[in-house]
């Protein structure tokens, strides 16, 4: 469990001109972040998670501070690596709360480190606004622990937009029923399964392969051949970064190239379109963005310009206003006590980045995309529950 103190933009630039004094002289708000930077889910931390902490604590402290009841404070990071293990994820926030005595801790990163780690915000009080969490349990959750809140949907959801967009392609003639299905043995992939599959017999659609593989499995070249061999008219992956990687590249060799292509988790990566190129064009993954909308556009050029690197086409942007929700709540409520802000969260709408946030009964944020596609060097979202500016789903054209 490794820790990382990050002081805000504005007093590390105060230090470097030798205005220490007046920086340091300022309030501070000690906030949490836990997430893998080891171990197989820390290639997605470091695309939709690490950056966006990153360019918060700039934007915030650039911007003088939280305002806390006409008091600025300047935010300071306390960074630990989970290592993408529940056990330490849990230890690390415990250690946040009762060592480092951090005001507020950021949500962790994926559905099952959220999940794990919920009882322990919930006992020392912390707001959990989670950014990365795709759960049918979300009724469960929201009861068990009052102060989570869902900003990415639930499994239903994400699967229900799977079949939606089969369902318009078959309508169009440009797939027939026939689907090989797969996912990762954890909680994201076993609850998209468990939700896609009655929803596609409904949509009438075969499941004519159907396989799961550990989390962090190396050769998926077996998985990949199974599927070939069923013949599918459509391939869909509840998969993790790098078996989303791993699966895309085995298609490409093994030559499984249906007119519908889906994997989930960072398809919408930049990375993804770097390596695969126009091979990438047509492929369907899970989440999207209103790619075009001026505010995600703006987001991504001062994300590139603080962190070095572009936003993923998913879940940075719901990442960051999951902070920037954190941050109004806390000006709005107008004090850092963490049961006042979490009552203020669960009363308010929040304008984000991504849009308005209103809750439902269980703190779930209702309107969320389900399936994007990449279209002309863009990760456009083709699906969602409520959100403007889908653009329509076009079949891929094999691997040239």
């Amino acid at each position: 469990m490794n820790r990382r103190t990050i002081l805000g933009t504005v007093a590390a630039l105060t230090l470097a001109t030798g205005l220490a004094g007046t920086a340091l002289a300022q309030d501070t708000l000690k906030i949490g972040a836990v997430g893998p930077k080891t171990g197989p889910l820390a290639g997605g931390a470091e695309v939709s998670f690490w950056p966006n902490v990153q360019l918060w604590a700039h934007d915030v402290n650039a911007a003088g501070g939280i305002d806390v009841g006409g008091t600025k404070y300047m935010v300071e990071i306390i960074e630990y690596d989970d290592q993408t293990n529940p056990g330490e994820t849990i230890k690390a926030v415990q250690r946040l709360a009762t060592q480092d005595k951090a005001d507020f801790v950021l949500a962790p990163y994926s559905t099952g480190l959220n999940i794990a780690s919920a009882p322990i915000f919930q006992r020392y009080g912390y707001p959990m606004i989670t950014h990365t969490a795709i759960s049918d349990q979300i009724e469960d959750l929201s009861n068990k622990f009052p102060n989570m809140y869902f900003l990415l949907g639930g499994a239903t959801g994400l699967a229900g937009g799977v079949v939606e967009v089969l369902s318009d392609m078959r309508e169009a003639g440009e797939i027939g029923s026939t689907v090989a299905m797969v996912n990762v043995a954890d909680a994201f992939g076993i609850e998209l399964a468990e939700a896609a599959r009655p929803r596609m017999a409904e949509a009438g659609f075969e499941i004519v392969y159907d396989n799961s593989y550990p989390l962090g499995t190396q050769d998926l070249s077996p998985v990949i051949k199974g599927a070939k061999a069923a013949e599918p008219d459509a391939f869909v992956a509840f998969s993790y970064p790098p078996d989303t990687f791993g699966l895309t590249e085995q298609a490409k060799i093994a030559g499984l190239a249906p007119k519908a292509f889906y994997t989930a988790v960072a398809t919408a990566f930049p990375a993804y379109a770097g390596r695969f190129g126009a091979a990438a064009e047509g492929i369907l993954g899970a989440g999207g963005i209103h790619a075009d909308g001026d505010a995600f556009k703006e987001y991504a050029a001062r994300h590139m310009e603080v962190t070095g690197q572009a936003p993923d086409f998913w879940a940075s942007a719901p990442t960051y206003a999951s902070f920037q929700i954190l941050q109004m709540a806390i000006e709005g409520a107008g004090t850092t006590d963490r049961e006042k802000v979490a009552e203020y969260i669960a009363a308010n709408s929040f304008d984000t980045i991504i849009g308005p946030i209103d809750w439902d009964e269980n703190n779930a944020n209702a309107k969320y995309w389900t399936v994007g596609q990449w279209q002309g060097g863009v990760f456009k979202g083709v699906a969602s529950t409520g959100r403007d500016g889908a653009v329509a789903a076009m079949p891929k054209t094999g691997w040239e």
